[in-house]
């Protein structure tokens, strides 16, 4: 088997997984996943939000907030789990198109 269809079994693999990163904290009622907290669960955690981040707070906006479509916050956990793979393939096709544009890109401009 060749490296690179490892490396997207893998990938693959990982994308199927990742909705434990949403069952886990919930079964354990952990609350948010560690880092990825907003500037209100900041403030809870810490009891102040630094000033810096504060004003940058607002600059980006994630394409799927929270890894779910728009208005399915509140639906069952199944349906969230689809939403986080789904969440998982958006980000590795985005990120895939860059790189197979950055590399055409490199590639072009040395052939000149």
């Amino acid at each position: 088997m060749r490296t690179i269809t490892k490396l997207w079994i893998g990938i693959i693999f990982l994308v199927l997984i990742s909705p434990l990163g949403l069952i886990i904290p919930q079964y354990f009622k952990a609350g948010d996943a560690w880092g990825e907290w907003g500037v209100e669960t900041l403030e809870e955690l810490v009891g102040y939000v630094p000033k810096g981040l504060e004003r940058l707070a607002d600059i980006w906006s994630a394409p799927l907030p929270d890894y779910a479509f728009k208005g399915w916050e509140d639906k069952p956990l199944g349906y969230l789990s689809l939403a986080y793979v789904f969440s998982g393939l958006f980000g590795i096709m985005v990120t895939s198109l860059v790189i197979i544009f950055i590399t055409k890109l490199l590639h072009k401009n040395e052939s000149k």
